[in-house]
């Protein structure tokens, strides 16, 4: 469920208008739903009532300052993957003591912020980052609590650049040798092995890998404690899918079913990290049709939303949907089009013969469930600025990242002296620039 519906023939995020949103801050625009947060988070907070059980939301999904205030505030943890997003989550207020930190490539410098932090843990994913985290802890006289990462080897199903829980992808520790990398860190000096965590993959629509992935992580963690190894969390990570093209994911109660059927009788503190079901729903994409292009074969409707702005139907052949702004009745005839950016590429493509109305030239469109991975992932490829993010709540609505200008891209490169010429500028400026 969101929060963008037709009133009197518009399309709303909420109580505002799309059309007045365009009107203030342009297009193309990320449009986010306050609504359609607090409600996801609440019903996957309230799947898990009365169980020892944490969220900490995957900052990853959606980064945007105002988004991660909305949920911390709400209680949501934190879920990061970078020092940048672990600064992000500190920024947005959510305590250190609610940040897990998680991501197979961690450098020093960023394990040093995450202990100086003092955030809930480190999620561990090598025994090269294990000893690298004892070294750097014991330089600061400090134990870290961590996770350490096992890889169940289970197949989530789901699209191969965000299968996370095989052999064959790079996360994790082989769930076969998890017994001795945890007595390895049990026995060195700095480091306090308190959790076991995985994390299968994304967009998740089948509960069976879920219970497959779930049983074997008891099953090592009861393996652990007649060791001796005293395990007190259990982080079973996110990917609950979204609904982008008609998919029927499971809803949170029966993910939570299965979670607390299998981990709860372990008496630990269940740990969830869900991103993308959090915030899909909860954005738009806000674009405009530059030009309905009729070719012999194909009719082609041009937006100024590209490819850098939303990579997903490039990168994973990601399904969004497309609402006109203004409603048609019910029976306006329908007819194939592809929808396409300005982008020099081919691949500057986010639909192929998707059934549409007739469009117009000017006209505004949503892209919907757009909400994660869509702004998180932009670039400015072609020399075309960022995007804005706008936040709506009820009636109101606020850009929560501004427009990048030109100047702000251009002014983050730097022409060094030997190609500088007597007298001319370091930094080059454009017709109109002051300063």
């Amino acid at each position: 469920m969101d929060h963008f519906n037709y009133r009197n023939g518009t399309l709303h995020a909420e109580d505002v208008p799309l059309s007045e949103i365009a009107s203030a801050v342009g297009t193309p625009v990320y449009v986010y739903s306050t609504a359609t947060l607090r409600r996801h988070y609440k019903v996957f907070t309230d799947a898990f009532a009365g169980a020892r059980a944490s969220v900490f939301y995957a900052v990853k999904a959606n980064s945007n300052l105002a988004v991660l205030k909305t949920l911390g505030d709400m209680g949501a943890g934190a879920d990061v993957v970078s020092e940048g997003e672990l600064r992000r989550a500190l920024a947005a207020g959510i305590p250190p003591s609610r940040i897990v930190f998680s991501g197979v490539g961690k450098t020093a410098e960023e394990l040093i912020f995450a202990l100086d932090t003092g955030i809930l843990e480190i999620n561990v994913e090598s025994v090269n980052e294990l000893e690298l985290l004892n070294t750097v802890a014991g330089e600061r006289g400090k134990v870290a609590e961590i996770a350490i990462r096992v890889n169940p080897d289970v197949d989530a199903k789901t699209h191969h650049k965000i299968s996370t829980g095989k052999k064959e992808n790079k996360f994790g520790i082989d769930i076969a040798y998890a017994l001795d990398i945890f007595k390895r860190a049990q026995a060195m000096p700095n480091l306090a092995p308190v959790t076991v965590a995985a994390h299968i993959g994304s967009q998740l629509t089948d509960l069976e890998p879920y219970r497959a992935a779930f049983q074997r992580l008891a099953d090592l963690v009861r393996e652990l404690r007649a060791e001796g190894i005293p395990i007190h969390r259990v982080d079973l990570g996110g990917g609950l899918g979204v609904p982008y093209a008609g998919e029927t994911p499971p809803l949170p109660d029966a993910y939570a079913a299965v979670a607390r059927e299998i981990i709860e009788p372990l008496d630990v503190e269940m740990l969830f990290e869900p991103g993308r079901m959090i915030v899909g729903n909860a954005g738009i994409l806000l674009a405009k049709v530059l030009f309905v292009k009729q070719g012999e074969s194909r009719r082609f409707v041009v937006v100024d939303a590209a490819m850098n702005d939303l990579i997903r139907p490039a990168m994973y052949d990601g399904y969004h949907g497309l609402k006109p702004v203004i409603e048609r009745p019910e029976g306006t005839p329908m007819s194939p089009a592809d929808i396409v950016g300005p982008i020099c590429e081919s691949g500057d493509t986010f639909a192929k013969e998707r059934p549409l109305p007739l469009l117009n030239d000017g006209e505004l469109v949503a892209f919907t469930t757009a909400g994660a991975y869509g702004a998180v992932m932009a670039s400015t490829y072609n020399s075309r600025p960022l995007v804005p993010e706008v936040l709506v709540d009820g009636d109101r609505f606020a850009v929560i990242r501004p427009r990048q200008t030109y100047e702000e891209m251009l002014g983050a490169d730097r022409i060094p002296d030997w190609l500088s010429g007597p007298g001319e500028q370091a930094v080059p400026k454009l017709a109109g620039m002051s300063g």
